[in-house]
């Protein structure tokens, strides 16, 4: 018996692979929270966890910039694949 190689699967679309989207639809999510958390009453206990919740997003997209840049500017440590 020979073994055949696996088809490789198809590429995904340029869409799918678009990371600003899915970062503007969560951040828009948060502030929404945050808004909420901060403008109505019964919803006070909201506030330290949209506040946080919005402090992550800036870190992880500070992050994937950075790591962008790196890839830009060809530093070898960078991650690939990024664009």
């Amino acid at each position: 018996m020979s073994a055949t190689p696996s088809p490789l699967p198809p590429a995904l679309p340029p869409a799918l692979l678009a990371p600003w989207p899915v970062i503007l639809v969560i951040t828009g999510g948060w502030l929404i929270a945050a808004v909420l958390a901060f403008t109505v009453d019964s919803l006070h206990d909201w506030r330290p966890i949209t506040v946080a919740g919005l402090g992550v997003g800036v870190l992880g997209t500070s992050i994937f910039l950075w790591q962008r840049h790196a890839v830009r500017r060809g530093s070898r440590g960078a991650q690939t694949g990024l664009s």
